[in-house]
Formats: C-alpha cells, structure tokens, sequence
C-alpha cells in the first residue's frame, strides 16, 4: 500500500493489508493525533487497508477565534 504522510510530507511503500491501529503503530503515531484517509474517507483504527490502498495521514490541527 502507498501511505502519505503530511507535515511534512513523504510518501511510503509497505505491505498490506494491516489494521489501521497497526500501521500507526508501526510508523509510530499517535492514533489521537493524526487522522487516516482512504479514497476520500475517513477511516477507524479499527478498519482493515487494503493492500492496494493508498492512505493519506494528517495532524489533526485545531484552532479557533478568541
């Protein structure tokens, strides 16, 4: 699978298929802290990634007005 990590951006080849929660694990996130997208859609930890996936992860970033 083909995962693209932001901030800053690289892009990684590994093997799949793989949970969700595994492949953070492996990359060493924090599930809390990014969020995972695959074609478009927000996915869980628990969801499985296909082995031809290509899954995007982003810092979750917050904000607001004053």
């Amino acid at each position: 699978m083909k995962v693209v990590l932001r901030n800053p951006r690289r892009e990684l080849d590994m093997s799949g298929p793989r949970r969700v929660n595994a492949l953070l694990a492996e990359l060493d996130l924090n599930r809390e802290a990014v969020l995972v997208i695959v074609d478009g859609t927000l996915v869980t930890g628990d969801a499985t990634l296909p082995a031809d996936a290509t899954v995007e992860v982003r810092p979750v970033i917050s904000g607001g007005a004053r």
